[in-house]
């Protein structure tokens, strides 16, 4: 069984908060602002595995009205998430992403925000792609307004571990 899950997420920027994409944080000075850290590309990774195994969205399964996700890490709720797609026998055939900036210039972050995302979920780098754009000034991202992140993902069901041929674990 494959399944695909889409996400997308935008954030105001503000000064006076820091500015974190894919779980690192990067030198600005404005940051999203948000319940949580506001990480636009994590968020849409979440929604996008969640939206794969049909359990709604982030704000489900993690609600801003909610005390214990005030100024949460993001990457925290990847974890959470990833650990759902686990459960439900499903694993990451890849996921790709782009974050919508005018700036800040997001190149020199790329690797690193897909290493984190990718050790939050335990699983190999090379399976996550991030790219980065502007918007060539157009619209309120184009003006620094905020930043946005579209991100989709393939899930497979999981292959059994070795030396457990059997799904029961009994074989």
């Amino acid at each position: 069984m494959t399944r695909i899950g889409l996400g997308y997420d935008i954030h105001r920027l503000v000064p006076g908060r820091k500015l974190v994409l894919g779980g690192e944080t990067i030198p600005f000075e404005k940051g999203l602002l948000g319940h949580s850290d506001a990480d636009v590309l994590v968020h849409a990774a979440c929604d996008a595995l969640l939206g794969a195994m049909g359990m709604g969205d982030i704000g489900d399964s993690f609600p801003d009205t909610d005390p214990r996700y005030l100024n949460i890490y993001s990457i925290d709720l990847l974890t959470a998430v990833y650990r759902r797609v686990n459960a439900s026998g499903l694993e990451l055939v890849n996921m790709d992403a782009t974050v919508f900036a005018q700036e800040p210039r997001l190149s020199p972050y790329k690797d690193r925000m897909a290493e984190r995302m990718a050790d939050s979920m335990s699983v190999d780098k090379g399976l996550i792609n991030i790219k980065a754009t502007t918007t060539e000034g157009l619209g309120a991202i184009g003006h620094g307004d905020g930043i946005a992140a579209m991100c989709v993902v393939l899930l497979r069901s999981a292959t059994p571990k070795s030396g457990n041929s059997c799904p029961s674990g009994n074989g």
